[in-house]
């Protein structure tokens, strides 16, 4: 680019899937919208979003590596794993030093980035127009920022957020700024998978600067929406199914989809979308479970039961996350009518994706200190679900990925909101740590049930039966249960004697409690009969339809 202008405007250009490829391929002044004044450059700018992903997996991770590493569009890879995390310790202290100016005065934004100009924070360049263009942008960021956050530039995130602004800036947008001006264009970006927050605002810095950006994100995430930039307009597309995202791929792969492979993979998504009810065995393996507790009465319970998850109110898939009505309800008491009470407990207890528990505590208390752990998978301020897995104390490595991902979300969210109650002298960040260490120690048989858990199928149960005689139910049972409810499991407690025992530990606002007509101690389990089994059996298998 020359220098015969004093100011840079950056235009979003109208795209479609058709014609965005070709226009990123084009010099800024080859471009729609391309008008040189005497003061002024006006240009095109390239600002794609590609939620999801295609029906053919390996075409599309193939797409994705030819964009960064085979064209001549000089794209850069920005992700979570590529972000070069060094800055330099001149840059870190002056950026101190404005944080405690901004503590002692009340700086406007513009004088706050005039402050950071003037300590050397903000990435310099030879051309007047973009110099001036990077100041505007980190003005425009800021503006965003005392929008979007509590307590606006007071808030205590954003010496975090400026310290990776700068980092990332020299890093990265320097490199890409000497690159594309050779070249007479601006540095074209590609964001791959999920963002936190201070790489948003670093994002959105690429963006008013003017950079082409490309955002992918194979579960469909929009990684712009925590900004609710209700003025910007970005072209999106989305593909007709949401997954995961796998490693950015570093090599193209070899397979290669048949044209009936793709005739039968396009069939199934017209028959099997997220919205159809009509769902294939293990569909949702890769999305995320989450509970929707069901208020019922009694006589509901038992009518729910047997239905599977996606027939039961409120079941909803969207975005890669399965809604799953569920149950957790206690009975206190005993039916009058005794035969009914036992009926009912057998029906669902004998079911083979149903657990009886009769001895208490049925699992065991962890008692190192998880501390240390709990605080390392922390990342802004909430437990992440791949720092979990990836740490040498994840205890579930030997489950599919899909299962560890949906355990490590449902332990993120009991942590973030607790549910149980605290002990005396206990914090919140106690509370949490609790319910981290006890979600690591599963008991074996819970976690089979979990791997039968097809989310849209039938529901897996735990059925608690507790009484006076049988043992003492303690905090860590509380917290297994807790996390089992978060993952969509039903979870009924029967107590004859109407004793307390997960109240003891957990919010009552979380699971329903049901009365009945009897109060009875020391009342022992009744196993069916040999005839009512094997009744009970067939009862299973024509529900199974087999």
């Amino acid at each position: 680019m020359n220098n015969d202008y004093h100011t840079l405007n950056n235009v979003i250009l109208p795209l479609s899937m058709e014609n965005w490829q070709n226009i990123l391929q084009q010099s800024l002044n080859e471009r729609p919208l391309y008008q040189l004044d005497q003061n002024q450059l006006t240009y095109g700018q390239v600002v794609i979003k590609l939620l999801g992903i295609s029906l053919d997996e390996d075409e599309y991770y193939n797409q994705l590596y030819e964009w960064v590493y085979e064209s001549n569009n000089n794209v850069h890879l920005l992700s979570e794993e590529t972000l070069d995390r060094t800055i330099d310790n001149k840059h870190f202290q002056a950026i101190q030093k404005v944080m405690n100016i901004l503590h002692d005065q009340d700086l406007s934004i513009n004088r706050l980035v005039a402050f950071l100009d003037g300590e050397s924070v903000l990435v310099k360049s030879s051309t007047p127009a973009i110099h001036r263009k990077i100041r505007e942008s980190t003005i425009k960021v800021l503006k965003v920022f005392a929008e979007r956050e509590t307590k606006g530039i007071k808030n205590a995130e954003l010496r975090r957020v400026l310290v990776d602004l700068v980092k990332w800036s020299y890093n990265h947008l320097v490199p890409a700024l000497e690159e594309s001006q050779k070249k007479h264009n601006m540095p074209k970006f590609l964001w791959y998978g999920d963002a936190s927050k201070s790489q948003v605002y670093f994002i959105y810095y690429l963006l008013s600067l003017g950079c082409d950006m490309l955002f992918v994100h194979p579960q469909g995430k929009d990684i712009l929406e925590y900004l609710e930039l209700d003025k910007e307009v970005y072209f999106t597309h989305h593909y007709p199914q949401t997954k995961s995202p796998e490693p950015f791929p570093k090599e193209k792969r070899r397979r290669t989809a048949t044209v009936a492979y793709r005739a039968s993979r396009e069939i199934e998504n017209i028959l099997h979308y997220e919205g159809s009810n009509l769902y294939k065995p293990w569909q949702f393996r890769d999305y995320i479970p989450s509970s929707v507790t069901l208020k019922t009465t009694y006589d509901e319970i038992f009518l729910l039961e047997k239905e599977s998850a996606m027939i039961r109110p409120n079941f909803e898939v969207s975005n890669g996350e399965v809604f799953i009505p569920s149950l957790f309800t206690k009975i206190m008491g005993v039916s009058r009518k005794r035969s009914e009470y036992w009926d009912r407990l057998h029906k669902i207890a004998d079911n083979e994706h149903a657990m009886l528990i009769k001895k208490f505590p049925f699992t065991r208390a962890i008692i190192s200190d998880y501390r240390y752990h709990y605080r390392g998978a922390l990342r802004n301020g909430k437990l992440d679900p791949e720092l979990m897995i990836s740490a040498h104390y994840w205890t579930y490595s030997q489950l599919p990925i899909g299962l560890q991902k949906g355990l490590a979300a449902a332990i993120s969210r009991v942590c973030q909101k607790p549910m149980l109650k605290r002990s005396p002298d206990e914090s919140e960040e106690e509370t949490s740590i609790f319910l981290f260490a006890q979600s690591l120690l599963i008991p074996n048989d819970i976690l089979k049930l979990l791997q039968k858990f097809d989310y849209s199928q039938e529901i897996p149960s735990i059925i608690v039966f507790k009484t006076e005689v049988n043992g003492t139910f303690t905090r860590e049972d509380a917290a297994i249960l807790l996390l089992m409810n978060a993952i969509g499991l039903d979870i009924i407690i029967y107590n004859p004697p109407g004793h307390l025992d997960i109240e003891n530990f957990v919010s009552e606002v979380t699971f329903d409690v049901h009365w009945l007509e009897d109060i009875v101690f020391e009342l022992e389990y009744k196993e069916p009969s040999f005839i009512k089994r094997g009744f009970l059996s067939g009862l299973l298998k024509n529900r199974k339809g087999e």
